[in-house]
């Protein structure tokens, strides 16, 4: 036998599809009879009923945030090991969650070579400043490099390039690994678009001397590395890949149980 749905809960059911509170729609029974065993003021129903609601707007932002800056998997900074990459600055890594550095518009480049973390680093610094409010995007370069050149094929390049400016902080993964050949200047001039506009953290496997090899362009790396290194934190990622340790003590396991 189905239930009778009480009339005024039905309407209640109905104002709040109206209003939009999803949250007080879901809880509001429960909230009611807790307050009528705990013999509650209406004030006080009333005020519950109100943080239920506050709490499930927050987390739909957040949960927005995260699907809208497109991390390849969110990563935190407590699931990282430290103990894996000691020379690792984790005291300033740390620091760099607080989010200071966005508010000043300031940089970070993580610097290493492949598998040392440089990628985990920066995604749970931009799911950090998620948390805070901010607006956070990632991508990899080689993706950021073929939305720029189909865009300025299209002469939609001034619009696609406005359209990064909503963010507070945008990724750019992996830097260094293939030569950017005619997006060169484009990617300068995505750059310099940001600079002191907005932050950026991008993670590379190139030490700064041999950024020209993927531009292809000394000046426009000199000039570009004016830009991003005068305002931001550089991170060395120095030490053996912890994913090449992690794999290797996978197979040991293995061999073991055999």
């Amino acid at each position: 036998m189905s239930e009778i749905l009480d009339p005024k809960e039905a309407m209640i059911d109905i104002y709040c599809k109206q209003l939009k509170l999803p949250g007080l729609k879901g809880a509001y029974r429960d909230l009611a009879r807790d307050a009528m065993a705990q013999n509650q003021t209406p004030t006080a129903f009333l005020s519950a009923c109100l943080a239920i609601e506050v709490e499930s707007r927050s987390q739909r932002r957040l949960t927005q945030r995260l699907r809208q800056a497109k991390f390849i998997e969110a990563k935190t900074i407590d699931k990282f090991d430290f103990t894996s990459i000691p020379k690792l600055p984790k005291t300033t890594i740390i620091s760099l969650t607080e989010c200071q550095f966005i508010k000043k518009r300031e940089n970070v480049i993580c610097v290493g070579q492949s598998g040392t973390g440089k990628t985990h680093i920066a995604i749970a610094i931009g799911v950090a400043a998620i948390q805070q409010g901010f607006k956070v995007r990632f991508i990899k370069v080689n993706d950021l490099i073929q939305e720029l050149l189909r865009a300025e094929s299209e002469y939609r390049l001034p619009r696609y390039l406005k359209s990064w400016s909503k963010f507070d902080l945008v990724i750019l993964d992996e830097l260094g690994y293939i030569n950017l050949g005619a997006g060169s200047p484009l990617l300068f001039q995505f750059c310099s678009e940001r600079y002191e506009r907005g932050s950026l953290i991008i993670t590379t496997n190139l030490e700064f001397g041999r950024w020209g090899e993927v531009f292809g362009d000394n000046a426009l790396t000199i000039a570009l590395l004016d830009r991003l290194t005068h305002h931001s934190y550089v991170i060395p990622f120095v030490g053996e890949s912890y994913r090449f340790k992690e794999s290797n003590q996978k197979i040991k396991l293995v061999k073991s149980e055999n």
